[in-house]
């Protein structure tokens, strides 16, 4: 018999999700593009919604995860604090074992 093995992985604290696929993407968009704007349209998402994973992700967590510049003559931006870096290496690790995990127990690989 042929099947897939699928999976999807989220992180929780207090039952209360702090990372996932989506959130993953947003950070690493924030990352790659220094705008938190341009990285919510580069996901599908607005502004606003972008904002509200982010602080959610922060409260939960009880750190610091993104630094922002305004906006003005030499524009603003966005970064990922040391924090976010490791939280998205944690969350990649934990991805890459599963997808390992995955592979191992495939029956059609």
């Amino acid at each position: 018999m042929k099947y897939q093995i699928k999976f999807k992985i989220w992180l929780e604290k207090d039952r209360d999700v702090v990372m996932g696929l989506g959130r993953d993407k947003l950070l690493r968009e924030i990352d790659r593009l220094g705008s938190i704007s341009k990285a919510a349209k580069e996901v599908g998402m607005s502004y606003k919604k972008a904002w509200s994973f982010i602080k959610t992700m922060e409260d939960r967590l009880g750190v610091k995860l993104i630094e922002t510049q305004r906006g003005g003559k030499g524009g603003g931006g966005a970064r990922l604090t040391d924090d976010a870096r490791k939280l998205l290496e944690e969350f990649e690790q934990i991805n890459r074992k599963f997808e390992n995990l995955r592979k191992k127990l495939s029956k059609d690989e």
